[in-house]
């Protein structure tokens, strides 16, 4: 491709909105351009990297047996309706209406259609197992775009969905789909953590995200040192640190308390002790059912919201109450009790049963009540693993916690008989002839926000630096002065051998195209000019490394091809 004919506009500055590093040189490199908050327009450039992903993902989960295929964008809403995730997605639902009053989601993800499509055919064990996936456009409309390709709101996704007669068969399908997705990310230069996540709106009990490894990202997970568990900040599980453990239970007081008192902080100073010895209540509203819910623990852990919300079966439906939510309570922030609260539904994290002689839980305006101890004292609804991890905190294998950030580029779910126990005739016909639910998996690879993962990875101060995998093109040949007869010779020899080549005719200096070769970071760059031709040669230098070689006329291609 002649760049003079190419639709590549590079620039040298971005906006300062664009924080991350893949957000900047994604615009700067031409590759990507903004139509409005979180929907981008892939330009040819950025378009040969997106489809050089989504050919290695093809070529893995073809050869993994997987089938490809297409589903509608617009999904009937009554099929969203009738998985009840109308109002459950965890991001707002896009509408549409057809002129016959048809209502519609644009597609934020497919389970339904995949099982709406199955249930249309009589499927029997004979069939089972099958995998179908595709590429397909997405639509989240999502509170906060950020990050360039990161978080958007309209995106190209490889989803797909296998269906099995029971869970063991499913299982091989998931450790198979583990290997298969971590072979894709290497291909692709991408070194992947697999941690264990949270299904969310999705539905199931298990699942896993592939996560790399950067500041840039979004995810906040936790690893060991062996590497034998890696979890997302959702669902990591740790060892509590209870206050006076083991301790004999001490009477019940209610003593004066300064009002001034009011914060974990104030408490430490006032009491003396850390913050492992009070209670603390933090409360949320249920936005579907308008319960409240008062969350309890101990001064030491924050509520981990999600995994409240599983608690509670109430993926995405919690939101922090409001002060009106807390006078309908009769108390206010800072007052608000462990128990007593009549309406309120409680629910305790799991050190409550093991720490002893608490500070707190009924706090007045001059006094507070010591030595609480659950289970004698008060009691709560539930009792559930409610905690947020931490830096340092102990894993179940009894070692730290390191906590990392990390971007999300793919995903498998465990759906098990989440939508074919929602959806009527969802089965399949088994040996005896009788209809069962099947059972399912679900796995995603986000396309743009993979490439972006690709260039925080593989970046420069110059520029972007494409692994071979998935750079646009091979060879960015770059004529100079002295050099255009000879440039344009070796480019029709390298488009004569099927070598993807990038030819710069333009008509701009030496520094100009060099900056640009930089910035857009194709693998091998190929110098033509005066001062080469004099020598019967061509400069050729990889992408970031620090010298060039000249290699003759005659020996430019197999050198490339042997690149």
């Amino acid at each position: 491709m002649k760049l003079s004919h190419y639709f590549l506009k590079t620039a040298k500055t971005v906006s300062e909105d664009d924080t991350s590093i893949s957000a900047r040189l994604l615009k700067q490199g031409g590759f990507v351009r903004e139509s409005v908050a979180g929907r981008y327009y892939f330009l040819p450039v950025g378009q040969r990297v997106q489809q050089k992903i989504m050919a290695i993902i093809k070529e893995e989960m073809d050869a993994a047996g997987a089938q490809e295929m297409l589903a509608p964008i617009l999904h009937p809403l009554e099929l969203w309706q009738e998985t009840n995730r109308t109002n459950t997605t965890g991001f707002e639902l896009m509408k549409v209406k057809d002129r016959r009053g048809g209502e519609f989601a644009l597609g934020g993800t497919a389970e339904e259609m995949f099982v709406d499509l199955i249930r249309k055919f009589t499927i029997s064990y004979r069939d089972l197992p099958f995998h179908l996936y595709q590429f397909s456009p997405k639509f989240r409309d999502e509170l906060r775009a950020r990050g360039g390709l990161l978080r958007v709101r309209e995106f190209i996704m490889k989803d797909g969905y296998s269906f099995h007669a029971d869970e063991e068969d499913f299982r091989r399908e998931y450790e198979h789909m583990k290997g298969v997705y971590s072979r894709i990310f290497d291909r692709l230069g991408l070194q992947t953590t697999i941690v264990e996540a949270d299904n969310g709106y999705i539905g199931g009990e298990y699942c896993h995200e592939f996560i790399v490894e950067s500041d840039a990202g979004e995810s906040r997970y936790f690893t060991t040192p062996d590497g034998s568990i890696a979890a997302h900040e959702d669902v990591a599980r740790f060892r509590r640190n209870p206050a006076n453990a083991g301790a004999d239970m001490l009477p019940l007081q209610t003593i004066d308390q300064p009002a001034w008192v009011q914060t974990m902080e104030d408490n430490e100073k006032h009491y003396g002790k850390p913050t492992s010895h009070y209670l603390k209540n933090v409360v949320y509203r249920n936005m579907v059912t308008g319960q409240i819910v008062i969350a309890t623990l101990t001064g030491d852990l924050q509520v981990n919201q999600t995994k409240l919300e599983q608690a509670l079966k109430a993926v995405g439906q919690l939101e922090a109450a409001t002060e009106e939510d807390l006078a309908k309570l009769g108390t206010k922030t800072g007052y608000v009790h462990s128990w007593g609260h009549a309406g309120a539904y409680c629910v305790g994290d799991i050190v409550l049963e093991q720490a002893r002689n608490l500070i707190g839980g009924q706090k007045e305006e001059a006094t507070d009540t010591i030595n609480v101890n659950y289970g004698r004292d008060f009691t709560c609804d539930l009792i559930a693993d409610i905690a947020l991890a931490y830096e340092g905190a102990i894993a179940e294998n009894g070692q730290q916690y390191a906590e990392k950030k990390g971007i999300e580029v793919g995903n498998v779910f465990q759906l098990g008989l989440h939508y074919s126990g929602k959806m009527k005739g969802a089965v399949y016909v088994d040996a005896e002839g009788k209809d069962q639910p099947f059972y399912m998996g679900c796995y995603g690879i986000g396309i743009g926000r993979t490439m972006a993962a690709v260039v925080e990875k593989h970046y420069d101060a110059k520029g972007i630096m494409w692994p071979e995998s998935t750079a646009p093109f091979h060879v960015h040949l770059i004529a100079l002065e002295g050099g255009f007869d000879d440039a344009e010779k070796l480019y029709r020899d390298m488009i004569a051998d099927r070598i993807e080549v990038l030819y710069d005719d333009r008509e701009k200096t030496a520094g100009e195209k060099f900056a640009d070769a930089d910035l857009i970071g194709i693998p091998v760059r190929m110098v033509v000019s005066k001062k080469t031709v004099e020598k019967g040669s061509v400069e050729i230098k990889k992408r970031g490394e620090p010298e060039a070689k000249l290699v003759p006329f005659s020996e430019a291609i197999a050198v490339i091809e042997g690149e």
